[in-house]
């Protein structure tokens, strides 16, 4: 349905005011360590031309799996051009968690000689853990890790979790010159096993340990934030919750707890609440679950772009009872569960990371760390070459022109017309507008009251399209790794926006 839209800023109301850094991403710990990783899609694949095959056999241990997984070595966060890319982001959160991050061991003398001793899974040396840090620093990063909770960190009864690998962590960062800013216990406790836990581990032994380890930081790190539960999936325990099944990537593939099983009866209170959010889960585990996988053919629907503004709805009551007042932090985001889909390195995905963001922040304040900076189908750079992908010039230029204020801005949040409004990023008076036509056939028309500039995205015809234009030229990296002109364009009148295209409009 085409869409006739009036822009009226004088009718503009604020909402609030968002965290200067809620454009944020994960540096998974097994790309710090090196390590097994979602398998990359073919060409075929992510232009839809090659089917993707059924995943066989169980699923105990995905991090193990062939089929799904293949072996990457260690990410170099020293390389020019990542850390030339990754600053122009400006101030950001960097993540670094993840399920292999649950049976890492801290190497901080190298007496292990990389292998992992009985209980662990992978090794984080001194080297490595100085050049993450020095990458933080140099891209203007604070530091939110999550630690160890595997069978080397209890006793044979799954006794209380010990102290030893998180004081050695902290210990290593201080003498390393760094600091860890936020601590989020454990990667998706609410699967447990599945993310890594001991055998036998269960709801109560994590809430005893949340607590051991928060107040540890409290006492020790009382400047370091205490986040939690980082829970993906239920939060309550309706599991006929339609949005929980399909926004819940790997969540829901499992008996598993809700957000109240991890909180209910903790003794130390945490400063951020905290969850992932996937729009259900990819092509590699869609025979495991169908219900739970959207078809490339439904990704620019209304229904898919709410899932995302669904599950920070459901998030937003649990929130409320346990941490009153708190950022809501997504501390895993992405185009889908196991990796994303064949697309979400193309513009398709754009549409939903962009409508992401806007609904996000007319909801609530916070957080959202794209999942990931650099490795998979859903990161921002290609792995190795470290090559944008059409999802990092979308945020980059929302952070360019997106101000932290927000307005509501009367979305019609129906198909061809979903609509978000802030102040202007560069501090002039004025606001922008983010208007996402998600209809393929309808061209959308907006009346201007005054000259703005539009800055309008697309796949250029191809909605799978690995380059993203803006304005109808493509987005690609020039010589010596120089950014293109993310430039717009001066209109007034009355404009169009294009089927499936994005618009920030700046008025």
């Amino acid at each position: 349905m085409a869409h006739n839209l009036k822009f009226v800023p004088e009718n503009l109301k604020e909402i609030r005011k968002m965290n200067p850094r809620l454009m944020s991403y994960n540096v998974e710990m097994t790309e710090v360590t090196g390590g097994t990783f979602w398998k990359a899609y073919t060409e075929g694949q992510i232009a839809g031309t090659e089917e993707f095959p059924k995943l066989e056999g169980g699923f105990s241990n995905h991090t193990a799996m062939a089929g799904l997984m293949q072996y990457y070595p260690p990410i170099d966060t020293t390389n020019e051009k990542l850390i030339k890319l990754s600053k122009e982001f400006g101030p950001v959160w960097v993540r670094v968690s993840g399920t292999w991050a649950t049976k890492t061991y801290y190497d901080v003398d190298g007496s292990t000689g990389g292998k992992a001793p009985e209980g662990y899974q992978s090794v984080l040396t001194r080297d490595r853990w100085a050049n993450i840090l020095n990458f933080v620093k140099a891209v203007d990063g604070k530091l939110l890790v999550s630690v160890s909770n595997c069978a080397g960190d209890h006793d044979e009864n799954n006794g209380p979790i010990r102290l030893t690998q998180i004081t050695k962590l902290f210990n290593l960062t201080t003498e390393l010159g760094g600091k860890i800013d936020a601590l989020e216990f454990m990667n998706e406790p609410n699967m447990l096993q599945t993310s890594g836990a001991p055998i036998g581990y269960d709801f109560p032994d994590f809430i005893r340990d949340q607590d051991i380890i928060n107040g540890w930081v409290r006492e020790n790190y009382p400047d370091c934030l205490v986040v939690g539960p980082c829970n993906t999936g239920l939060t309550d325990e309706n599991p006929d919750n339609p949005m929980a099944k399909m926004g819940a990537g790997l969540g829901n593939m499992f008996k598993m707890g809700t957000a109240h099983d991890l909180l209910r009866g903790h003794q130390v209170k945490m400063d951020v609440y905290s969850y992932h959010y996937y729009n259900g889960i990819s092509e590699r585990l869609a025979a495991m679950m169908p219900t739970g996988h959207w078809p490339a053919e439904a990704a620019h629907t209304d229904a898919y772009l709410q899932v995302a503004p669904g599950i920070c709805y459901m998030n937003i009551p649990v929130r409320d009872h346990y941490m009153p007042g708190a950022e809501m932090w997504v501390t895993e985001s992405g185009d889908a569960g196991g990796g994303g889909d064949t697309w979400a390195s193309t513009y398709l995905d754009v549409l939903r990371t962009l409508n992401e963001l806007g609904s996000f922040c007319t909801l609530t304040n916070g957080v959202i760390f794209h999942n990931t900076l650099a490795s998979s189908d859903y990161g921002f750079l290609q792995h190795g070459t470290f090559d944008p992908r059409p999802n990092y010039f979308a945020v980059l230029l929302w952070t360019r022109l997106m101000g932290e204020t927000v307005y509501a801005c009367d979305n019609p949040n129906v198909e061809g017309a979903h609509l978000y409004c802030h102040s202007r990023k560069d501090g002039k008076e004025g606001y922008v507008y983010l208007l996402i036509n998600n209809s393929l056939t309808d061209t959308t028309t907006v009346e201007l009251p005054s000259e703005a500039t539009l800055y309008e995205l697309s796949g250029n015809g191809n909605m799978r399209n690995k380059v993203m234009h803006l304005n109808g030229k493509p987005l690609v990296l020039g010589e010596n790794n120089e950014l293109p002109c993310l430039c717009g364009e001066k209109v007034n009148g009355t404009i169009s926006i294009a089927p499936g295209s994005c618009a920030f409009i700046v008025l």
